[in-house]
């Protein structure tokens, strides 16, 4: 379905973004690979891609609270590749803390990693895909662009801002053959969640069990988690031509969470 096509997805080392990444690759496209992790797994997971999918992969740590390293990053995707025909903002980060007690420089780095990168990869990779007739942004939002919860100041903050973002991109490429949408999961079992039920418990006092499936779950009326296979179904799904009209959507994938 994606032969020919090269999607750069950030934050793929791990979780969600490696499930894309996975899945894109599966599908037909090169793949350009970036987060941080132990770079023995990074390595064989990059070179799986290419000896399962018989597709090109390719690896970066960019630093994407870095403005040069992101345009360095954006610089390698063009030379190597031609430019990224799909570009996945996934990269994300995340503190738990109330607003008084909040740390500036973890509001900082979230804002910074979870917002401001998806704006520095959007503008550098849409010239291209406007100059191809065809490109796929997809930003991974959170059922946060939607609602609030206490004690996550900067990442609603920084999730709302995505959502406008990704609206106002997908007006600006319509025209040109892009499209721009954003995932809002629910609670995906991630090292990220794991990392915050962890700090939850702290800040609630209670134990972790019960921020599992008092304080995570209880958001979603399905009472499970999301997988991260499911949201690259949607990434796929996405950049089909079946979606070729889902334009500046917020697509939920969260049990119910946002109906309630």
């Amino acid at each position: 379905m994606l032969n020919g096509k090269t999607a750069l997805v950030t934050g793929s080392t791990s979780g969600i973004g490696k499930a894309i990444a996975t899945r894109f690759a599966k599908d037909g496209a090169n793949v350009v690979l970036n987060g941080f992790g132990d770079g023995n797994e990074i390595e064989a997971f990059r070179a799986s891609l290419e000896a399962d999918h018989g597709v090109k992969a390719a690896y970066s740590g960019a630093d994407l609270t870095d403005e040069a390293a992101i345009m360095a990053l954006m610089d390698r995707v063009e030379a190597e590749f031609g430019g990224a025909d799909i570009l996945v903002n996934n990269a994300g980060v995340q503190h738990v803390s109330p607003i008084e007690e909040f740390p500036v420089a973890k509001w900082n780095l979230i804002i910074s990693l979870n917002l401001s990168a998806a704006f520095h990869t959007i503008r550098r990779a849409i010239p291209g895909m406007k100059e191809k007739g065809w490109g796929r942004i997809i930003n991974t939002a959170s059922a946060h662009a939607l609602v609030a919860s206490p004690y996550k100041a900067a990442y609603v903050a920084a999730k709302h801002g995505i959502a406008g973002l990704t609206k106002v991109v997908a007006l600006e490429g319509a025209k040109e053959g892009v499209r721009c949408n954003a995932i809002c999961p629910g609670y995906v079992y991630t090292p990220l969640v794991e990392n915050q039920i962890a700090d939850t418990a702290k800040s609630r006092g209670i134990s972790e069990e019960e921020v599992k499936n008092d304080v995570l779950l209880a958001a979603q009326p399905t009472k499970e988690f999301v997988t991260p296979e499911q949201v690259a179904a949607m990434a796929s799904f996405l950049c089909s031509e079946d979606a070729n009209q889902i334009n500046g959507a917020l697509m939920q994938i969260d049990g119910g969470w946002v109906a309630q």
